[in-house]
């Protein structure tokens, strides 16, 4: 009896430890957990809503900043500007990149991987950099050299013949979908399972060959009403920008005005590191948001872990959102309608008076910490620098855009690139040189997204994963 009993239980335990289902819908098991500690240097904006728009009086009576209630979904957004240091990381990284691709021309077993996950050659005949060999600039071996002067000045172009870097050269290549495009209505993937007298079944169901694209192959997916492709590679888009900042918008931004100095120490010099990058295109700081994204996955994947979403340039409603730090009707971030503490001091660095840049503290740009935070901790979303912002400037885009997560965005086509009003991209903030209007939190403006400016920054924002900080999903189903 106790041995039947023995294994009675035995079998009994066996079964319960049974990996299955046993039939039922219990979803697929073993996934990680989710888990994600808040992005370095960035702060969490709960979700909300918020009157978005005009809280004081319209001056220059633009009637662009039309005031309405919106809602915005949880993000986090970085704390301060992106800093001299913060680029200049990504500048390296591209730098690096392109020497070890030069080097691995000579070496490629020791710069380079042509394996996949597998351990067999890529399909692509591509490679992966090898960046655990280290790479040194003043390495004695002769052939190292000669490999890396391509990334030199060549001698006719160096000033006292000091060997310098060639940042012309600091191309970073990057890829993006285009969701908006491939979102459109003869794009979209929805297979007819009726075939046609020819046999095809096609997948956006408009039953016409110059618009649908087909299981065999002979169809198309339309881009811009014009010019039908084949396949779904058309939503891939291939870019390539120069990282390196305009060091001299510090000249060509102000004639007659001695700003030499900045233009030749303000990037480099560790003096400067804290302070906000200036000089930088729109273009320019959507491909750091790449490359950001890019660094932290590629260490996330290869940790085992699951990739976060994308880092970006905030919309406009984001940021001012965050500007605003929970006081929706207050025009400036540190929530008074003053510019000026109780002690007469000034709350951000802007042109306080006529003529006078300094009686704030500050002449240029100042130090990414300074002034005091508003109510969420983010600092100077008032002044120091003006911000780039995703979305494309329009005047009347509060009238037409959706109140869920609004955003007007737009990309001009090769064949828009020279129509300037195309080009325009929101600005956000204020800066050094501009007056206490452009301080509130409401307050728009705009610059062309092929100019550097030596009074235009950024800051990253980053879609939060799920509803809100702090759900616990299993004290939720247990309700």
């Amino acid at each position: 009896m106790k041995k039947f009993l023995f294994f009675g239980l035995l079998a009994l335990t066996i079964s319960a430890c049974k990996q299955g289902d046993n039939g039922e819908l219990v979803g697929v098991q073993g996934r990680e957990p989710w888990f994600f500690a808040d992005p370095y240097g960035m702060l969490y904006c709960p979700l909300g809503s918020f009157h978005m728009g005009q809280s004081d009086q319209d001056i220059p009576f633009a009637f662009n900043q039309k005031a309405r209630m919106v809602s915005v979904q949880s993000f986090y957004m970085d704390q301060t500007e992106i800093s001299n240091n913060e680029y200049r990381q990504f500048v390296y990284w591209v730098r690096d990149s392109i020497a070890r691709e030069l080097l691995g021309n000579q070496d490629a077993d020791k710069w380079w991987n042509s394996k996949d996950e597998y351990g067999e050659d890529r399909a692509d005949g591509g490679h992966n950099l090898i960046w655990e060999t280290p790479l040194d600039y003043h390495d004695q071996d002769l052939d190292v050299r000669a490999t890396l002067d391509d990334l030199y000045l060549p001698q006719q172009e160096r000033f006292y013949n000091q060997k310098q870097f060639d940042t012309r050269k600091f191309n970073f290549t990057y890829y993006r979908i285009d969701l908006k495009k491939a979102a459109r209505k003869t794009n979209r993937f929805k297979q007819n399972m009726t075939p046609d007298e020819q046999g095809r079944m096609f997948l956006n169901g408009t039953g016409h060959p110059a618009a649908d694209s087909t299981k065999d192959g002979l169809g198309y997916y339309m881009i811009d009403n014009k010019s039908p492709k084949k396949d779904r590679s058309v939503f891939i888009v291939k870019d390539i920008i120069n990282v390196y900042p305009d060091t001299l918008a510090w000249v060509h931004d102000f004639t007659y005005s001695f700003n030499e100095p900045m233009t030749n120490n303000y990037f480099w010099h560790p003096a400067y590191d804290e302070y906000p990058v200036v000089g930088v295109t729109w273009k320019q700081a959507r491909a750091f948001c790449v490359w950001r994204t890019q660094y932290l996955n590629s260490y996330l994947a290869g940790m085992g872990h699951a990739i976060v979403n994308d880092f970006r340039l905030p919309t406009e409603t984001e940021w001012e959102y965050g500007a605003r730090g929970g006081l929706s009707l207050s025009p400036y971030p540190w929530g008074g309608p003053y510019i000026r503490n109780a002690r007469g001091c000034f709350l951000g660095n802007f042109k306080p008076m006529r003529g006078s840049y300094t009686d704030d503290g500050g002449l240029h740009t100042v130090h990414i910490f300074s002034y005091s935070p508003n109510e969420w901790g983010f600092y100077n979303m008032a002044g120091n620098v003006s911000e780039w912002t995703s979305n494309a400037f329009e005047e009347g885009a509060y009238d037409f855009a959706h109140d869920l997560n609004p955003d007007m965005s737009y990309d001009p086509t090769e064949d828009e690139k020279y129509q300037s009003v195309r080009q325009r991209k929101v600005i956000r903030g204020g800066s050094w040189k501009d007056v206490g209007f452009f301080l509130q939190c409401s307050s728009r403006s705009y610059e062309y997204q092929d100019t550097a400016k030596c009074y235009i920054g950024f800051r990253c924002a980053m879609t939060y994963l799920g509803r809100a900080k702090g759900d616990d999903v299993t004290a939720q189903a247990g309700q």
